[in-house]
């Protein structure tokens, strides 16, 4: 009888490689990667928001998003 193994995945005993941890990878940040990183659909009232938060907060807007 197979027996299943379990997923591959980060062991809780390590730490998160820095590499990992890092949000923006130096490239400019997009109404659209905005919208994405927030768990929207890409529609055109959430581009619009997304336009009007980075003029705001500009690129820091998706650093604030995510972890």
């Amino acid at each position: 009888m197979p027996t299943s193994q379990p997923a591959s995945g980060p062991s809780e005993d390590r730490a998160t490689p820095d590499d990992l941890l890092h949000t923006r990878t130096g490239t400019e940040v997009s109404p659209e990667d905005l919208v994405l990183a927030s768990g929207k659909d890409i529609t055109p009232r959430s581009m619009e928001w997304a336009k009007r938060k980075l003029e705001a907060e500009g690129p820091a807007a998706l650093d604030k998003m995510l972890p």
